[in-house]
């Protein structure tokens, strides 16, 4: 099968577009047909190393952890999915090797759900990963209550976005930092934007005098240490990009893949409760161009590589 893949850490130029082997189908997993798969930072930061100490390379490595696309075939111990059925996942294993971004993936029967109906493809691929992200820290790290006010840093971003509306739909009064071009975005989505840099914390406060009762911290740093100060009595604090939210007395977060909040997901996206925002699409062999773009880090919701080609089994089998 057609792939991409990297035999070395690196920048975007170690991605290479060609032939792998098919994937093989244990007890527990699925052949999916790959539709589309989205871009997410982890993806080039596994491919430039950072995540070395936590999760090791099988050289060569297929990247991407999203997917959405056709059922091929279950295996032998997965009554959950019959071929044709229509699946999107967050496709993650304790270590980096048979990635999305392929004709073909093996999938655990645990990182799937049902595509929602009423999503494209493309827009279907960007949900797991961000919505699990925003799912897990709003419902369970921050457990946002009706009529609270959260600060969602990045909000025009692709985990960003997703917990603006998850927010929203919980009730709560969301703040949302942005750059001002992306101001009219995050209005769309529900929140009330603020610009970043100098003065971030006096403009929060012009909107929150009492402070925040949660933060969702996507971007750390200076973000993280202004935020800390911003929080109401009682105020909670969660981050998915900097260890040091432990030492303001808030929780660092690292997303799982959960059938069932990814199920949960898929269906607040056919209520309309969310959607997903797909700023550029690359075919499979221009992954490299995805990659840079998204290491750019200004992008507006996501982006996805796209895989053409009719379900079915791959040639060899």
């Amino acid at each position: 099968m057609k792939a991409i893949s990297y035999a070395r850490y690196g920048g975007p130029e170690v991605l290479e577009y060609g032939e792998v082997d098919d994937p093989r189908v244990g007890p527990d997993s699925v052949l999916v047909k790959v539709r589309a798969a989205a871009v997410n930072p982890v993806d080039w930061k596994c491919r430039e190393g950072y995540l070395d100490p936590v999760l090791a390379p099988v050289f060569p490595v297929i990247p991407g952890w999203d997917v959405s696309g056709v059922v091929v075939r279950p295996g032998v111990a997965v009554p959950e999915f019959a071929a044709g059925d229509e699946v999107i996942g967050y496709v993650r294993e304790d270590f980096l090797s048979r990635g999305t971004f392929a004709e073909y993936v093996a999938a655990p029967v645990r990182a799937l759900a049902r595509k929602p109906r009423n999503l494209s493809f493309e827009e279907a691929a960007g949900l797991p990963l961000a919505g699990l992200t925003a799912y897990q820290v709003l419902y369970r790290a921050l457990e946002v209550k009706r009529a609270e006010t959260v600060l969602v840093h990045a909000a025009a971003g692709g985990v960003g976005s997703l917990a603006v509306q998850l927010a929203v739909h919980l009730g709560a009064r969301v703040i949302g930092t942005a750059s001002e071009h992306h101001h009219d975005f995050v209005r769309e989505l529900g929140g009330e934007p603020v610009s970043y840099g100098d003065g971030l914390a006096e403009r929060v406060r012009g909107l929150a005098p009492t402070g925040v009762d949660a933060v969702f911290d996507t971007v750390g740093g200076d973000a993280l240490k202004v935020s800390a100060n911003l929080l109401a009595p009682e105020g909670r604090l969660a981050s998915i990009a900097d260890h040091e939210a432990v030492g303001h007395g808030g929780r660092y977060c690292f997303v799982r893949p959960d059938p069932r909040d990814l199920g949960h997901l898929s269906e607040l996206a056919e209520q309309g409760a969310v959607r997903v925002h797909v700023s550029k699409t690359f075919p499979l062999e221009r992954a490299a161009d995805a990659h840079r773009l998204n290491q750019e880090g200004r992008t507006r919701g996501k982006i996805v590589v796209t895989v053409g080609g009719e379900p079915g089994e791959p040639e060899n089998r």
